[in-house]
């Protein structure tokens, strides 16, 4: 009992040490851990760099984990949003959005720092403390300096009060061997500091009784040698309020806490209670407006270094040194309890409650202002009741009792009361009604309107319907408060407001009737009425209203413009469902303005109308453009088409474009027939553009149908140009001709490549033109010059040839010459034409004209006459060569063409022939004219003087059966006689050239070993040797012993190379080139032995070493390392190194290496020299090469040791540069797997690992291959490999003890968690769920799914969907593999959570067929979300409706015709008469008349009452009272007849009765509808069937009623008398200023008697009534 009684709630929120959190014990501190709201923890763990945040509102899964290399962290109080600091270097982040949001670099390190508001962080450096503002980019700005009490402390803490006025820095230090603290007090405003002793401070705000405004108070709380004390003191004292008194008590420290102390301190804003938290884990509660110590004890035996406040349960959340997360609030139910008997404080205790809305203190509330009412003190009272917890005396009665106490001056008691209850905060919607009412009256309405901006009103529907008549804009805010959506909407419509109205419905989930809102807006106000239609219609998500009947609306206003602007803007995104809207839209436009309909079609913003029914509106309209884009039928296109006067023809030519060829040939045709001349150029424009598409030859055919060569001139006009069709042009010129465009046929006949020539010159013989030039053209073009000539010959146009040779083309003067020679032309008619045209004919063409026909003397005037050239000449030269007028000086000294003249002359003169070929140097025809006629001397001595190297070569060609001859005639007198080298030196190239070795050899020595000018020739000696060499080798050794002016270098080179060798030598020794000699005899000759005597001859290092690289490419690697130690030649030693090492002679090798490092030093030779120490297991010598100076690369030489199995050396070599990873390979070898795995460790590599990893295994070595793997596995790439490694050798158990060894590591990842959980699924099943449990966090989800899925691992497959959020997959899951996974707890839990809802009905269908018991069950957690008339319909499929009885009748109350229907039948079935009877008065949405129909035939008398009681609501009366007279239901009968109010029907029922002689219930019915029933009906009946004594009663009441009534109209009339008298007495006595009624009046003291101004509750009202009260 003691414990349940205690003040306050205590319980641990989590375990951060324990799964899933996990976070390591030195972790948890005060460096390392924040808590900077009661939002998010978060760590950091330094071993790791790992920083965790744990979302404390989201403790399932809220846990984050980042690796970030920041030394501090702090989470925002509320958002996901972290602030890091690394050194001096901050930076800010949004967790969610994944961006960084601020970032600076501090002047100085920070100590201390925390959010101190949600938008800015402060910051304690050891100088300064700053504010840093999350918004904007300014850098953190300084707020103060620390004061000297601070120096040396460590800061704690910093807070700053709610209006950031004050901040509070906290420190703490060690003083004489205890803990101190020191704080710094610092004021913004006026920017001053007060040094502090203390160790916890907070800043609060309180709302103290009789206070106006809230006192600002700052309290504190100091352990000092004498005791320790807890402050609280006001800080920015309010004018208004009273002085708030200093507090200062004693906090009590148990006497074994001998060196605690507060460590932090928190106040509860609810409930005005002081946290104080020590660092042994004591917590005070202290009340802040008294001091007064609630309670006190101890929370935790750890330390406590950390609070924040918790604002869910109005307490706090402290962590401990623990991990430990605690959560420390007040307990509601028992603190007042608690403090009123523990404490016996009942003054403390009636203010906590009525502070903090707490129960236990009702009674002494209720007590007090029944005490305080009824002693007449109604002020105090009125504060009491305003004042209660819970507003347990706020009641109707309340404000009753107020209204009826006497007023004893002053305020009234109501007026106390509202104005306690508005100082003290908001009133409710009772209170605010009965408030409201008189304000109103009295036309105060703005007091209203600033209650309700300080929201000190309960607004409600009631509330805005009082203010409406009186301010509708204030009304309006109050039904938005109160939630009231038509009227909201109503009141936006009457304020013309309606952009708003949207909005607003969407933001509340309203669906008004905007169809009714619509029209009655356009009525009022058409514009915004356009407005708003279409702002309905452009919601998205889709149209609030039906567009067709908006359009309605306004064209029954007969508002066309603003029904088309409202559908061009609804119809905007032109689907095909809009069609018919679009036709609407077209319609109304083209019979009202046909304007806008153009503009709309132009604009082709719609595609669905009906376009038929458009395009004959459009046709009538005029609009035959838009008709004919919408027509697409042959025979409207005609019609409409003839219409080119109004049609734009632009775009009709464009409009054929979309037209068949069929159907533009009807059209073109259409338009000829209908008026030629007015459509004669569209047509002609239509044919031109769409020529190509048409056919030419078809639009033709049409000009020509019509006769009208204009319009084909003009349509083939426009295409002649670029047509390649010949009967095209043919036509053009037809055209042309026929219309006198005599220019136009010039132009298409000198132009135009795309007629037939002959056709044409047919043509135009035939239509024999004025101007005959067209003619003179197409022969000019075509050649048939002669044809021209003939005709205008014989039609006597003598004018036409001269005209076509002087200006039309006189290079055609040739052809028309040798058609006028050819019809016996007059030559003097010719010599006249020709002298016309001098210099202007192509002479040549005219010579072989006149040639041909041996006429050229003819034409030496003309030549002479003309300006010399080629042409001229070469004329002339045949004129004097056929003459023999001295044509040798003609032909030495004229510029002619060489080849023709020679050419000519071969037959007449061959010498002729010679001197014009030699003076052109036409060779080759010179050449063959010479052969031809044995001219070999003149033909040698022309070549020879030519010097031209192709002459040469053509010559001695082979293939020249005169070469012989020629060659004789060279060297027997050309060469002779010839003193120029150059032609000397052409002559010995060209013999060269040709392959004359021999011929050139006679030449040779005839020129060098003669006595000549060419005897001392070094080229020549060079020429002689080489061809010798290349001729006639025997001569080669003779030439070399004999010439001395000769190339030797080159010519030994050439001697090589031609096989030689000994004249090669013989050339190097006689030379003196004796490296060169003994490379001939090392390489050519390849005798070493010879070279080897050579050598022994000469002694020169460079022959020994020539004769040391010779042996060594022999592989006489012994004689090859002696001769490099005579020749000291370390410079081979790459490639002596390499083949010594191949031929295995390491001795040798040794030695020669041991030579070379006297003056090499490279690492080549020293790493070679390790290796031959090595291979000669020299190991010592080793060991001493490495300890002395070396350039060896050791490691090199270590990985040939290792890669040649020479393990041992190889561990030497390694172990000497500490090469820890190839050391470790080689001691796998040597089969140290201890020191392998040690060397592995040291060098730390996973390649290492993974050998030392392989080869453990394969030796069996587990423990090691365990190590080995530890090292691998938390590399996330190399886990599968080592896994596969594992599995291949079959070694799971290993492998998942390696991989449950891992995830204790640091580095452990989520791959390791993942692979373990897969290698559970496939060799350790039963360990998969405990695995997945605890790591499910952990681990990939998809590939563990993947894995438990194909092991058939159901209930884990679960599982791992559930917390993977794939809760579809999860269900599924469930219903396939019941029999292992379905558990219905679970799956009730899983299934509310998918996404899909057919799984729903499929869960349904499941526990149908498996678990039809526990159906009902799963039906009620479905219900919010499932569809019950579709599950409905699924059972009656099935029959099974009564299985879901219950589900039925909970889910009745939503009021859905299938669930009301099929719960109506099951009552039927189970006749359960009663029930039914409530579901059809409770819930009317079924089939009631076939409900009726079907209950009316049941055999049980109470459903057929049932069947009339429906008839009764459906307001079948008649029906009704058959039903129940035929039952004989008289007491039924009588209620239906009456609840009709219809007279009719009672008179028939009354008839009725009075017919079957029932008497008594025809009384009854008298009774019942009296008011129904006419008194003349009574009387006929009573006087008929003789019922006087049953309708007496009757008769009585009608005529006491009568009576009644007389009175009071009587009575009225007087009272109206005595009202108008007493109105006009009073209007005769009142005078003419009086007291207006005020809600708030002052004393009756103003200036001449007028009452002062208002000034707030303080007056009283004159006569003591307020509000009418």
């Amino acid at each position: 009992m003691a414990a349940a009684a205690l003040p306050i709630k205590f319980s641990e929120v989590l375990q951060l040490t324990s799964a899933p959190y996990n976070i390591p014990q030195s972790a948890i501190g005060f460096n390392t851990l924040t808590l900077t709201s009661d939002r998010y923890v978060c760590v950091r763990e330094a071993d790791s760099n790992q920083l965790v945040v744990i979302d404390l509102h989201n403790l399932g899964s809220g846990v984050m984990r980042r690796n970030i290399q920041a030394e501090h962290a702090i989470m925002h109080p509320s958002q996901n949003i972290i602030a890091l600091k690394a050194g001096r270097q901050l930076q800010v982040f949004n967790l969610d959005a994944k961006q960084k949001l601020k970032s600076h670099m501090m002047n100085e390190d920070i100590k201390f720092w925390s959010w101190i508001s949600p938008s800015k962080i402060g910051m304690v450096t050891p100088t300064s403390v700053y504010h840093w503002a999350l918004s904007g980019e300014e850098a953190p700005r300084k707020i103060f300096d620390r004061s000297q009490n601070l120096a040396d402390a460590q800061i704690i803490g910093y807070k700053v009060n709610a209006q950031e006025k004050w901040c509070i820095v906290v420190g703490i230090k060690s003083v004489e061997g205890r803990v101190a603290g020191a704080m710094q007090l610092y004021s913004v405003e006026r920017g001053q500091s007060q040094p502090i002793e203390g160790h916890a401070a907070a800043f609060a705000q309180i709302r103290l009784e009789d206070h106006p405004a809230d006192t600002q108070l700052f309290t504190f709380a100091v352990r000092q040698p004498q005791g320790a004390k807890l402050h609280v003191v006001e800080i920015d004292h309010n004018a208004q309020n009273p002085v708030f008194q200093k507090k200062q008590v004693d906090v009590f420290f148990p006497p074994e806490a001998v060196n605690d102390f507060p460590v932090s301190m928190q106040v509860s804003k609810r409930y005005g209670i002081i946290y104080l938290v020590t660092k042994y884990g004591f917590i005070h509660l202290y009340d802040l407006e008294s001091g007064v110590c609630i309670y006190m004890n101890r929370i935790s035996g750890e330390t406590v270094f950390v609070t924040a406040d918790h604002d869910a349960t109005a307490g706090i959340l402290a962590i401990n040194r623990k991990g430990q997360v605690l959560s420390v609030s007040v307990d509601e139910q028992n603190v007042i309890p608690y403090i009123m008997n523990t404490l016996s404080d009942a003054t403390l205790a009636v203010k906590l409650a009525g502070r903090g809305d707490l129960p236990g203190a009702d009674d002494i509330y209720v007590q007090r202002f029944q005490q305080l009412f009824n002693s007449g003190n109604l002020a105090e009272a009125a504060k009491v009741a305003a004042s209660s917890p819970r507003g347990i005396l706020r009641t109707p009665d309340t404000i009753q009792r107020f209204k009826n106490a006497p007023a004893t001056g002053g305020l009234s008691p109501i007026l106390q009361y509202f104005g306690s209850l508005l100082d003290r905060g908001a009133l409710n919607e009772h209170e605010t009604l009965e408030l409201s009412r008189p304000v109103i009256q009295q036309g105060r309405v703005q007091l209203l309107e600033k209650w309700l901006g300080e929201d000190k009103l309960g607004c409600s529907e009631q509330l805005g319907d009082l203010v409406r008549s009186s301010n509708l804009a204030l009304a309006l805010q109050i039904y938005q408060k109160a939630n009231v959506p038509p009227k909201v909407v109503a009141c936006f419509a009457e304020l013309g407001q309606f952009d708003q109205i949207v909005p607003y419905a969407a933001q509340t989930g309203y669906s008004p009737d905007y169809a009714a809102l619509l029209q009655h807006i356009v009525r009022v106000n058409p514009e915004r009425g356009a407005e708003f239609a279409t702002q309905l219609a452009n919601t998205e998500g889709g149209s609030l209203v039906d567009v067709e009947r908006v359009v309605d609306v306004f064209l029954s206003q007969n508002m066309i413009q603003q029904a088309t602007a409202f559908l061009l803007d609804a119809l905007k995104d032109n689907r095909p469902d809009q069609g018919r809207l679009q036709t609407r839209l077209l319609e109304m436009n083209l019979l009202n303005a046909p304007q806008v309909a153009d503009a709309i079609l132009g604009n082709e913003m719609f595609s669905h109308f009906d376009k038929p029914s458009i395009a004959s509106l459009c046709e009538k309209a005029g609009l035959y453009q838009r008709a004919l884009e919408l027509y697409d039928t042959p025979a409207d296109i005609k019609r409409v088409v003839v219409h080119t006067q109004v049609l734009n023809t632009e775009w009709l030519v464009g409009f054929f474009g979309t037209l068949s060829v069929e159907q533009s040939l009807d059209c073109l045709n259409e338009m000829l027939k209908q008026n030629i001349r007015q459509n004669l150029q569209v047509v002609v424009q239509i044919a031109t553009k769409y020529s190509d598409l048409i056919g030419s030859h078809q639009l033709i055919q049409l000009f020509e149908k019509y006769k009208t060569p204009e319009g084909l001139y003009y349509y083939l006009g426009s295409i002649v140009n670029l047509t390649e069709e010949q009967e095209v042009v043919f036509k053009y010129i037809q055209a042309a001709a026929s219309i006198g465009q005599l220019k136009e046929v010039e132009r298409v006949c000198r132009e135009s490549n795309a007629y037939n020539p002959d056709k044409v010159k047919n043509f135009l013989k035939e239509a024999r033109l004025p101007d005959q030039l067209p003619l003179i053209i197409v022969c000019d073009r075509f050649d048939f010059v002669h044809d021209l000539v003939l005709y205008l010959y014989q039609n006597q146009l003598f004018k036409f040839i001269e005209v076509y040779v002087q200006r039309v083309n006189p290079q055609r003067a040739p052809a028309v010459v040798g058609g006028l020679l050819d019809v016996d032309c007059d030559e003097n008619i010719i010599k006249g034409l020709l002298m016309s045209v001098v210099n202007q004919v192509p002479v040549a063409d005219l010579v072989a004209e006149v040639e041909r026909r041996n006429r050229l003397k003819m034409l030496l005037p003309f030549l002479e006459a003309s300006q010399p050239d080629r042409e001229v000449t070469n004329a002339l030269a045949k004129i004097y060569i056929d003459s023999n007028n001295n044509p040798e000086r003609f032909l030495k000294e004229q510029d002619y063409d060489t080849l023709v003249v020679g050419k000519y002359c071969e037959k007449r003169d061959p010498s002729l022939a010679f001197i014009a070929y030699s003076k052109g140097q036409n060779d080759l025809e010179l050449v063959r004219i010479t052969n031809e006629n044995q001219m070999f001397k003149q033909q040698a001595r022309y070549v020879l003087s030519r010097r031209e190297p192709g002459l040469w070569e053509a010559v001695l060609s082979s293939d020249n059966s005169f070469r012989r001859q020629l060659v004789d005639q060279v060297i027997a007198t050309a060469v002779p006689e010839s003193s120029s080298p150059e032609d000397v030196s052409v002559a010995v190239k060209a013999f060269m050239q040709a392959d004359l070795p021999i011929e050139l050899i006679d030449l040779l020595e005839k020129i060098i070993l003669e006595p000549s000018a060419f005897s001392d020739n070094q080229n020549l000696q060079n020429l002689l040797i080489l061809t010798a060499i290349k001729s006639d080798k025997a001569r080669v050794r003779g030439y070399v012993t004999k010439l001395d002016n000769y190339d030797a270098p080159d010519i030994a080179q050439i001697a090589l190379q031609s096989g030689l060798h000994e004249e090669a030598f013989d050339i190097y020794q006689k030379q003196g080139s004796h490296a060169d000699a003994v490379n001939v005899l090392v390489e050519h000759v390849v005798s070493i032995d010879r070279a080897q005597e050579y050598a022994d001859k000469v002694d020169t290092p460079e022959v020994w070493s020539r004769l040391a690289k010779a042996q060594l490419d022999g592989l006489r690697v012994t004689d090859s390392i002696d001769s490099y130690l005579k020749a000291k030649d370390p410079s081979n030693y790459a490639e002596v190194v390499e083949i010594a090492d191949r031929a295995g002679k390491s001795e040798d090798l040794i030695r020669y290496l041991q030579m070379a490092r006297k003056t090499v030093r490279e690492p080549v030779v020293d790493t070679a020299l390790l290796l031959a120490f090595a291979k000669t297991d020299r190991l010592h010598d080793l060991e001493d090469f490495l300890q002395g100076t070396n350039v060896a690369d050791v490691n090199k030489a270590g990985d040939d040791c290792y890669d040649a199995q020479q393990y041992q050396a190889a561990k030497v070599l390694f172990t000497g540069v500490s090469n820890w990873a190839r050391l470790a390979s080689t001691l796998v070898h040597l089969g140290e797997y201890q020191n392998a795995v040690d060397c592995a460790r040291k060098a730390n590599s996973i390649k290492v690992w993974k050998e030392v990893n392989q080869v453990c295994i394969d030796q069996r070595e587990f423990r090691l291959a365990q190590i080995c793997g530890l090292n691998l596995i938390v590399h996330a790439e190399e886990l599968s490999a080592l896994v596969r490694q594992y599995e291949y050798n079959g070694f799971f158990e290993e492998l998942m003890t390696l991989m449950e060894a891992g995830l204790s590591l640091e580095r452990a990842h989520m791959g390791m968690f993942t692979e373990l959980a897969i290698l559970y699924t496939k060799y350790r099943t039963e360990a998969v769920m405990s695995h997945i449990k605890l790591f499910w966090g952990r681990i990939q989800m998809p590939k563990t799914i993947r894995a438990c899925e194909q092991a058939h691992l159901w209930p884990e497959l679960v599982f791992l969907y559930e917390h993977y959020d794939e809760f579809d997959n999860a269900a599924l899951t469930i219903m396939e593999r019941s029999a292992d996974a379905w558990e219905h707890a679970k799956f009730k839990e899983i299934i509310v959570k998918v996404a899909n809802l057919e799984i729903y009905y499929k869960a349904l269908n499941f526990y149908l067929q498996e678990q039809p018991m526990l159906l009902t069950d799963l039906l009620q957690a479905l219900t919010p979300r499932i569809d019950h008339t579709r599950v409905v319909r699924m059972f009656e499929k099935s029959d099974n409706v009564p299985l879901i009885r219950s589900y039925l009748a909970a889910v009745q109350e939503k009021n859905i015709e299938a669930v009301n229907t099929a719960y109506n039948e099951l009552l039927i079935e189970e006749e359960d008469y009663k029930s039914l009877r409530h579901s059809v008065d409770s819930y009317d949405r079924f089939e009631t008349l076939a409900l009726a129909q079907k209950l009316e035939k049941h055999e049980l008398l109470e459903f057929r009452r049932i069947a009339a009681h429906l008839y009764r609501k459906m307001k079948r009366w008649q029906h009704a009272i058959d039903l129940s007279k035929g039952d004989r239901l008289w007491k039924d009968a009588v209620e239906i007849s009456a609840a009709s109010s219809k007279p009719e029907v009672v008179e028939e029922l009354a008839r009725y009765f009075v017919e079957v002689g029932n008497k008594e219930v025809f009384a009854a019915l008298l009774f019942t509808c009296y008011h129904l029933v006419s008194l003349d009906l009574v009387m006929e009946l009573s006087w008929r069937y003789g019922l006087q004594d049953f309708t007496m009663p009757y008769l009585i009441n009608h005529q006491h009623e009568q009576q009644q009534k007389l009175q009071q109209l009587f009575q009225d009339n007087e009272d109206r008398k005595k009202r108008d008298q007493d109105l006009q007495q009073k209007d005769d006595t009142t005078p003419m200023i009086g007291n207006p009624l005020m809600i708030t009046a002052a004393p009756a003291s103003g200036m001449m008697g007028m009452p002062g101004q208002p000034t707030g509750y303080g007056g009283g009202l004159n006569g003591g009534q307020m509000y009418g009260y």
